[in-house]
């Protein structure tokens, strides 16, 4: 035994691991909730946010959980579609869903095409 060792009992360098361990558990606490709290804002201000993130906060974080809980949603399989209104893609007009209302079947399709 060296001594260093014999001044500093087991007991002390247990409860020093417990701080540092305490500590990355509320900073990854305070992170994940970050995160959450991004996701649930409108989409540029969570590009703003993940534009400014490093890329292994996406391994080290529960992103895809977080996403779906906080982009789910409420509808469910066979609930009618909210009622919107979007400009067409050459701006010459106005479309609106519940326009098609009994007319004919209507499919929505939703991604990125960036």
């Amino acid at each position: 035994m060296t001594p260093t060792q014999q001044l500093v009992p087991k007991s002390v360098k247990g409860r020093w691991w417990l701080k540092i361990l305490s500590a990355f558990v509320a900073i990854y606490a305070v992170l994940t909730v970050g995160l959450f709290v991004a996701m649930k804002q409108t989409p540029t201000e969570f590009g703003t946010v993940m534009s400014k993130l490093p890329m292994i906060s996406m391994m080290l974080l529960p992103f895809e959980p977080l996403w779906n809980i906080a982009r789910g949603g409420t509808l469910k399989p066979g609930d009618a579609a909210p009622d919107f209104r979007l400009q067409t893609y050459d701006h010459s007009s106005w479309v609106q869903l519940s326009s098609f209302h009994g007319s004919r079947p209507v499919v929505l399709i939703f991604g990125s095409y960036t």
